[in-house]
């Protein structure tokens, strides 16, 4: 199957200008595929402050195209010591050995569990400043604002017709949902009453916050300030790491909590909230909380897993189709490797017939790596609380655990992906 170099007789409408959806634009646009980007938004933006992207998620953006990972190396933030640039982080007791039984409450605290190493340097971006470099990359033509999804019709000519809120419609070829975590594209392609069209609650919620780095510094000191560290403790744990260059500690506190009853995912709550969940942690960890200035808090959900990630000619990917929660730094970049892989399979297809054909190839090769994530980040978020069955805080398990969990995210052949999925493509697309 080679990639035809003229422009091609089909369309996509993309709906989600999210890092999914831009990196997806970008794929097409370079295998001369018609392409319409629909957000909700009136612009271009992102929540959240910094992101880890693993190996994976840069090699997935090398082979998207040079400009995508110019664009991310540009905003693109590593540990600040050399010594520490290919460590994704240093695992650390974030409260005493005795803190439960008030023994000895103190010993321990702050000591080194593990050192994760990445196969290259470990990288932070904004979430903003990336999508800023994204957009660039996206002429202006390409994009429609305004422009909530409310349903999407399989016509009978085969087409798909999107309807927005607006009361506009569109028609095209095919469409692929990359509307975040709250999908409406899910829904639509799963049924409204499948269990897993809607997240749920993963038990966790965190506080975010961001921290002048000279201030985190003269509080923790040049290495535990400048360089990513995670401070594990009871229903709970503390991650830290530079951005913007250096100049910002970015900061996320999590806790436990068993069920999520307010219909907002984000919440205010109070200074004393963040002190109290965090009472009786390691001076580090106290530390950082009388930085934190914004005490929202974030409510941490996942998507089920979906029984497909197609119907006819729509598609989900990224966090429209397997939302996960961030403990293992890696949903951001299955998008983008969603984003390359699905990309690859289309720059192959010569008819708007075969899309069916093709996105199906692409959950065969996709649907069983991207749950799988969801699967392990849940079980790692109860490895870093001490609240995973047969570890608890023996901290000789965790970190026996930590050293190789990461390696089949890290160390994903995607050409290997593509091929797998191309040749299924060729041979479905014939039947």
């Amino acid at each position: 199957m080679t990639t035809n170099n003229t422009t091609k007789s089909f369309d996509v409408a993309v709906v989600g200008g999210g890092i999914a959806g831009l990196c997806l634009t970008i794929g097409l646009l370079k295998h001369k595929i018609p392409v319409t980007l629909y957000e909700s938004a009136a612009a271009f933006g992102e929540i959240g402050a910094g992101v880890a992207l693993g190996t994976n998620a840069v090699n997935a953006m090398e082979s998207i195209g040079p400009d995508v990972k110019a664009g991310f190396e540009r905003v693109a933030t590593f540990n600040q010591w050399e010594s520490k640039n290919n460590i994704w982080f240093d695992f650390r007791r974030g409260v005493g050995h005795g803190a439960h039984s008030g023994a000895d409450k103190d010993a321990g605290m702050g000591e080194l569990i593990h050192s994760v190493q990445t196969p290259r340097p470990s990288a932070y971006v904004h979430r903003a400043r990336f999508l800023d470099e994204l957009v660039k990359l996206v002429p202006d033509s390409i994009a429609k604002f305004g422009k909530r999804l409310s349903d999407i019709e399989n016509l009978s000519d085969g087409n798909v017709k999107l309807k927005f809120h607006d009361g506009t419609e569109a028609v095209h070829s095919a469409a692929i949902g990359c509307d975040g975590i709250k999908s409406r594209t899910r829904q639509v392609v799963l049924g409204e009453n499948d269990p897993a069209a809607k997240a749920v609650f993963s038990g966790k919620y965190a506080y975010r916050g961001l921290i002048p780095m000279d201030q985190a510094a003269e509080l923790l000191g040049d290495e535990l300030a400048r360089n990513s560290q995670m401070y594990l403790g009871y229903h709970g744990h503390v991650l830290t790491f530079p951005v913007e260059k250096g100049k910002t500690m970015n900061v996320v506190a999590f806790a436990s909590k068993p069920s999520w009853d307010d219909p907002s995912w984000v919440v205010s709550t109070t200074k004393d909230d963040l002190r109290n969940d965090f009472a009786g942690w390691s001076s580090h960890v106290q530390s950082i909380i009388t930085l934190m200035q914004k005490t929202d808090i974030w409510a941490l959900f996942n998507h089920l897993p979906a029984k497909t990630y197609v119907r006819d000619r729509i598609a989900i990917i990224g966090d429209a189709a397997h939302a996960t929660t961030p403990h293992q730094g890696s949903g951001a970049g299955m998008a983008i490797e969603d984003a390359y892989v699905l990309a690859e399979i289309l720059g192959g297809v010569s008819s708007a017939d075969h899309l069916h054909a093709a996105f199906k190839a692409f959950e065969q090769v996709r649907i069983e790596r991207t749950h799988r994530l969801v699967t392990t980040s849940h079980a790692c978020g109860q490895l870093y609380d001490f609240e995973l069955n047969g570890v608890e805080d023996n901290v000789d398990k965790i970190a026996e655990d930590l050293r190789t969990r990461m390696d089949w995210i890290w160390n994903e052949d995607l050409e290997k992906e593509v091929a797998h999925a191309k040749a299924i493509f060729e041979k479905t697309s014939k039947l």
